[in-house]
């Protein structure tokens, strides 16, 4: 019970306030190409012929000429509100923007064209907005603040609380022929069609008009749905609780042909003939309890079994190139194992690269392309046990 004094108390703590913006203002956003700029932080990766695309999340897409690993070279900075992935087919390039998918002539690399947008095909983005009691509103960037909530006691017992916002210092939150995206991809091309996940959803686009795509159909996943990639006529989808397979033999009708299912967890995948190899790793968003590589048996598709699990330190995307996988660990590095023994591949370690903070990578025709938190950098990979650095791209991050 409480006592008759009045006791009062303050508490404060910080926290992130998201700052909501009506898409319907968002799409009066110019959509411009603008000059070069810098790298501030790093998203997806993708590359399509010569060029290397640069996802910073919310913001845009860098463009570089990488036609010489050695030396890319940037040549536009395409600004696109609410941008976090992207897919590239016969010069189209296709983008998300917030809920919105847009698509644009890359005939010429250093001034693409918007071409056309499709509206609210994302819709598990949407995001409530408690305030305005919206559901049309999309969180367009986050506020550090500090909360200062007062309590007051008083003999019945009851309590009062008013709690009131205080801004020290805001920040933006911060994550045919075809091109090639990494393993934490969301987009991915096929059998002319965009399938693209959000974080319940396979979307479909038709695009065998490629500089006017149709959305087709919305397929029902559930809850935790993270990454996409494509296999021959098979599509596998990490989520936070498994792998769900898909064949897409009749591209606009994808048929499940079965669900893997492991803890929760961060789930890319990539994949072979036979075995599909999916990290899980802690310290995310997706609240994963392990940090393991785990080799599944897909010779069957239809009955996905687990092979082997190995003890990672926090493994994040990964890459297949012929015998040799490599396993981006965030802050602890990037390894490459050597995966002619799928029983031993997580013992057999041939290089690790401690300094190299690496999030995802796309094993290239012309380079190895590690992306992390400080940066994009390319290596020459054709010595399996010996990476050799042609260069990096390094972020460059505004002091305010």
């Amino acid at each position: 019970m409480s006592g008759c004094d009045k006791v009062d108390s303050n508490t404060y703590y910080k926290t992130r306030l998201p700052i909501f913006e009506k898409m319907s203002d968002v799409r009066k956003m110019m959509t411009t190409v603008v000059a070069p700029q810098p790298l501030e932080y790093t998203g997806k990766i993708y590359i399509f012929k010569d060029f290397l695309f640069i996802n910073e999340p919310m913001k845009g897409i860098h463009i570089f000429n990488n036609s010489n690993p050695s030396t890319p070279i940037a040549v536009a900075f395409l600004n696109i509100p609410g941008n976090v992935d992207m897919a590239v087919k016969d010069n189209v390039l296709y983008a998300d923007s917030y809920v919105d998918l847009l698509t644009f002539d890359l005939s010429t690399p250093t001034n693409p064209k918007l071409l056309n947008r499709i509206e609210e095909v994302f819709k598990n983005v949407y995001q409530y907005n408690y305030e305005t009691k919206s559901l049309n509103d999309v969180i367009v960037r986050y506020v550090d603040t500090v909360v200062n909530r007062e309590y007051f006691h008083k003999y019945n017992p009851y309590v009062s609380i008013k709690t009131e916002m205080v801004y020290y210092n805001n920040s933006n939150s911060s994550g045919g022929s075809y091109g090639q995206g990494g393993s934490m991809a969301r987009f991915t091309l096929a059998n002319e069609y965009l399938y693209a996940v959000d974080n319940a959803s396979l979307n479909l686009f038709d695009v065998s008009n490629t500089s006017k795509p149709s959305f087709t159909k919305n397929i029902k996943l559930g809850w935790g749905i993270e990454t996409i990639f494509p296999y021959k006529n098979n599509l596998f989808i990490g989520s936070n609780a498994g792998m769900y397979i898909y064949n897409i033999d009749n591209a606009a009708q994808p048929k499940e042909l079965s669900r893997y299912e492991h803890v929760r967890a961060c789930d890319p995948v990539v994949v072979n003939d036979d075995y599909a190899f999916v990290t899980l790793r802690t310290g995310a968003i997706c609240a994963g309890v392990v940090n393991v590589l785990e080799v599944v048996d897909i010779k069957d598709l239809t009955k996905p079994k687990l092979v082997k699990t190995f003890q990672m330190q926090n493994p994040h995307g990964l890459g297949l190139a012929n015998d040799v996988l490599y396993i981006c660990e965030g802050k602890f590095g990037f390894k490459s194992f050597d995966a002619k023994d799928v029983n031993k591949v997580g013992d057999v370690q041939l290089e690790h690269l401690a300094q190299l903070n690496s999030t995802d990578v796309i094993p290239g025709p012309k380079s190895l392309i590690v992306i992390g938190e400080n940066g994009v950098c390319q290596y020459d990979y054709s010595n399996k046990a010996k990476l050799k650095l042609l260069s990096c791209i390094s972020v460059q991050p505004i002091v305010e």
